[in-house]
Parts: structure tokens; sequence; C-alpha cells
């Protein structure tokens, strides 16, 4: 086999492991949004052992990515695709850890909080929009499409919009009923971790700029 033809396997097996832990962090997010709208603490439990499972990804990306880089020198544009993708991987990790954490709160928001409570059906509906934007900006990502790219970061703008509503829902009931402070934090840190879930998403979805003209907004990144 020709240097040539192994390089081609190696940046297509890179790009197919990239594409899974993808997939992986995608189901992560969507995952813990159907555990906490069905109160289901053993899927939750679950979605906290997978996440060692994502970790492994990353490192294992990883590693194929400096073997590109130290052994094969790659230029121009496969250069930019593989920095990109070691960029990607630590996005991609934050999100499955945020799904986690997520996880780790619905046993004590369970106690706290009922089911088809107002609060929580609003942050279900923002965390599936942060769900759809790391779907689109992996999609985005892997076809290399500036257009469904910006989407994505548009999108980030709705989140937004939603997390601070729930925020001030949350706020009006710690202020009607300070006794139920813990149960308004347990729900207020769950929509800042799908917050920073959709954030991440913008993040990948600014690498496809990287990888088809070599800019990025933030020339500190590198």
């Amino acid at each position: 086999m020709s240097i040539r033809k192994q390089y081609d396997e190696a940046l297509t097996e890179l790009n197919q492991a990239l594409a899974e832990m993808g997939q992986a962090c995608a189901d992560a997010v969507e995952n813990a949004m159907e555990a906490l709208a069905s109160t289901d603490a053993a899927a939750a439990a679950q979605i906290i052992r997978d996440d060692s499972q994502i970790n492994e990804m990353e490192h294992d990306i990883e590693h194929r990515c400096m073997v590109l880089l130290l052994r094969q020198q790659p230029v121009a544009g496969d250069l930019r695709r593989i920095s990109a993708a070691m960029k990607v991987i630590t996005d991609l990790e934050r999100i499955g850890d945020h799904a986690a954490d997520i996880a780790e709160i619905m046993p004590h928001l369970f106690t706290s909080r009922k089911a088809g409570d107002p609060a929580v059906s609003d942050a279900i509906r923002m965390g599936q929009k942060a769900h759809k934007m790391v779907v689109d900006a992996l999609a985005a990502f892997q076809a290399e499409d500036m257009n469904a790219a910006q989407k994505v970061i548009a999108d980030d703008d709705e989140v937004d919009y939603d997390f601070n509503a729930v925020k001030r829902t949350l706020a009006e009931e710690i202020a009607a009923n300070p006794g139920q402070v813990d149960a308004a934090l347990d729900l207020l840190m769950v929509i800042k971790y799908l917050e920073r879930i959709a954030d991440h998403a913008v993040n990948v979805a600014e690498w496809v700029q990287f990888t088809r003209t070599g800019l990025y907004k933030n020339e500190n990144l590198f």
C-alpha cells in the first residue's frame, strides 16, 4: 500500500471516529432530555456511566491527529482539517460532560419538582433546541458547509432567549416561595448546562470557516 493511500485511509478513519464521538455526545444530550421528561433516574445514571466512553473517544481521536501531524506532515486543507478536529473534540467532550452534569442533578430534582412542571417542560424544550444545534453543527462540520454553520450560530440566540425566560420564571418562584429555593436552583443549573452545550455547538460550527478558509474569528486560539 502506498504512503498516500495509507494517509487517505487514516484521514477517513479519523473522520469516522469524529462522527461517532459526535453522535455519542448528541445522544447524551437527547437521552438527558428524555430522562428529565420521564423522571427516569436509571436512564440518568446510564448517561453518567457512558461519559467515560466519550472521554476515551476524545483520547483516541487526539492520538490519531497527533500521529497524522507528526508522521505525515500534512499541508494546506488536510492540516486545517486535522487541526480543527483536535479543537472540535474538546467541545464535544464538554458537551458530553454537561449532559452527565445534568444527569447528576436529576435524582435530587425529581424529589423537588413534579412531573409536568411548566418550568421543567420549558427547560426540556430548550434542551431539544440545544440538541438540534449539536446535530446540525456536526453535520455542517463534516460537510464543511458554511451556510449550515451560520444557521447554527444564529440558532444560539433562541436558546439564550429560552435560558433567560426560564431563569426569570425561577427567580419569580424563589421570590414567591423562598422555601423552594433548592428546587429552583437545581433547574437553574440544568438550564445553565444546556446553555453551555449550545455554546459548544456554536464553537463546532465556527470551525467550519477555519477548515474552508484557514480563518477563525478568534486569532488567539492558535
